[in-house]
């Protein structure tokens, strides 16, 4: 099958051509009519159906703009007004409608003729949506929106001044590389102290976050919010144990590997201690990698080294930068982080980012194209509600694009010694964000468990789980003032509470993927387009197993999984 990166807006046949989203005024008529409408026969609901995908595609993509150009712009008031606005008087009106939606087609008689095997996880996403609401819910739910948002708002105001010139910290990251050992260490202290600045308004924001949630849960019958979220995010396929078996099997197998990666740098470095600004570091005599200038470099390198691998796939980029889908500079008011918002509606996602000139930015770049080629795939579905797929195939998507396209680097890095030292980069971080995976996992297993702990309890609990998670190797003497709130620069704690565990079943999925394409490219690539194009309308398992993978996080299989990484870095050290 061809795939094609020309993508267009869905067209209309409900909403009216030119309509926006300003008020709910002019918004609520649509989804009166529909709750009004009668369903007589098998074309009525399917029609019905279509009518309610569109209009959740103009809602969801406004609410989405609204959202890119707040974090493109933390500054600027009257964006986040916008976001605000939509949080606080849409939103909120919307979501009893939606409910009464989902009722009215579980009750539908008809609903039982539709094709179960296409509609079956649509449906159950549906009772799992009338299980969890409650009125209640609606305003806390509008609130914590807001208040998710205020981390971007804090984060990116966050710089430090660097011989007498202001970077942000994303920016400022390049001097953790530096050969010179004192100026990693400045950097590192700065950014701790920086970040310090801000630790008790980030210690109370996540405060209010936690009240909210817990509460949330405890209204729609939960004891905490854990629970509660493991429904709301569709995790029908695992469980909490599995999540405390991820997190045993990580340091059964893989903070051994971690200790030999430390342990082979502080080697290189020729020092005594091994301290956290030596991690990045390179040895003295050579240079950090420098694979682009700025992000218009990163885009044109990017997309000739998709299009190596797939013509499609450097299509997808072409047609984003067309549409001024990319925001890809660092820069000060800019919202900290990257991520790939899907359009509903468009299609065409937006991609957004922090790049400074750094290897780890190439690695955004080709993960969030992953997310962005996902997007694409998935578009062409029926249902709005079909494209909407669980995010443990969604990072197999971005992850497995990170390996893919490593032997196509060479237009980053012009000397294949730069190249072999950018894989092993790569290589090395597959195995060493394992463990901070766990760390962030098990902090808020302790946190919705104990949802009124004091922030000295805490800080005394993210201290312990970090602890379990650190090889003996590095050195952190004298730096507990920075560690015990370095969990604040995850913002996956604010802004998508427990959504991080993802990341380690999909970097599992991503080490399968790409154990494939070593052994059959073509096939590989064949497999990981057809589970993409299939969305969100099969189960996690079977999606998996559509992208030639065992959706399995067992110790055993981790263990293998990590032994076929570590025989490949072998290979790239000799």
């Amino acid at each position: 099958m061809t795939y094609t990166a020309d993508i267009h807006k869905t067209p209309r046949h409900f909403l009216p051509g030119d309509f926006t989203v300003t008020t709910w005024e002019t918004l609520e008529p649509y989804f009166q009519q529909l709750l009004d409408r009668p369903i007589q026969t098998n074309d009525d609901l399917e029609h019905w159906l279509k009518d309610i995908s569109e209009l959740e595609a103009v809602v969801s993509e406004d609410a989405c703009w609204r959202q890119i150009k707040m974090t493109c712009d933390t500054e600027n008031k009257a964006l986040e007004e916008a976001f605000v606005y939509f949080c606080m008087e849409i939103q909120p009106k919307l979501q009893p409608y939606a409910d009464q939606l989902n009722r009215k087609l579980m009750d539908c008689p008809l609903t039982k003729d539709l094709d179960q095997a296409a509609y079956f996880t649509y449906l159950r996403n549906v009772r799992k949506s009338i299980e969890l609401f409650r009125e209640a819910n609606v305003p806390l739910q509008a609130e914590m929106s807001v208040l998710q948002q205020q981390y971007g708002a804090i984060a990116g105001k966050m710089t430090v001044t660097l011989d007498g010139q202001e970077y942000t910290l994303q920016q400022a990251a390049k001097f953790l590389e530096n050969p010179d050992r004192s100026i990693r260490e400045k950097t590192y202290v700065q950014v701790g102290d920086r970040r310090l600045e801000d630790k008790e308004a980030l210690d109370s924001l996540y405060t209010q976050l936690i009240e909210k949630r817990q509460q949330i849960a405890q209204n729609a019958g939960f004891a905490n919010y854990r629970d509660y979220r493991f429904v709301e995010l569709g995790r029908f396929d695992y469980t909490k144990e599995d999540c405390f078996q991820f997190h045993d099997a990580v340091k059964q197998h893989v903070l051994p590997l971690v200790k030999q990666i430390y342990e082979r740098q502080k080697e290189k470095l020729g020092v005594d201690t091994f301290r956290p600004w030596d991690t990045e570091g390179v040895p003295q005599g050579e240079q950090p990698l420098h694979p682009f200038k700025n992000g218009e470099e990163l885009l044109v390198k990017s997309i000739h080294c998709l299009d190596q691998l797939n013509p499609f796939f450097g299509d997808c980029l072409r047609k984003m930068d067309a549409l001024g889908h990319l925001d890809l500079d660092s820069r000060k008011g800019k919202a900290p982080g990257g991520y790939n918002c899907p359009l509903a509606e468009s299609g065409a996602p937006f991609i957004f980012m922090n790049a400074a000139g750094q290897m780890h930015d190439v690695t955004t770049m080709v993960h969030e194209s992953g997310h962005a080629i996902h997007s694409f795939l998935s578009h062409p579905l029926a249902l709005s509600a079909f494209k909407e797929y669980p995010m443990e195939i969604a990072e197999v998507a971005s992850m497995s694009m990170e390996l893919f396209t490593m032997d196509y680097w060479d237009d980053f890095f012009e000397s294949a010694e730069d190249l072999r030292k950018a894989k092993i980069h790569q290589l090395e971080r597959v195995i060493t964000i394992f463990p901070w995976i766990a760390t962030i996992d098990k902090f808020q297993h302790w946190i919705y468990e104990n949802p009124h702990h004091t922030l000295e309890e805490r800080s005394k609990a993210w201290v312990e789980i970090q602890s379990e998670f650190t090889v003996d190797t590095l050195d952190v003497s004298g730096l507990e003032h920075y560690r015990t709130s370095s969990w604040q620069r995850q913002l996956h704690l604010y802004e998508v509470p427990f959504y991080y565990i993802e990341y380690g079943i999909a970097q599992l999925g991503a080490i399968g993927m790409w154990k494939q394409f070593r052994e059959n490219p073509s096939k590989a690539l064949d497999n990981y387009i057809q589970a993409l194009s299939l969305g969100g309308t099969r189960t996690l398992p079977e999606l998996y197993a559509s992208a030639g993978l065992q959706f399995d996080f067992s110790p055993k299989h981790i263990q293998t999984l990590i032994e076929f990484i570590q025989k490949e870095l072998v290979k790239l050290y000799l």
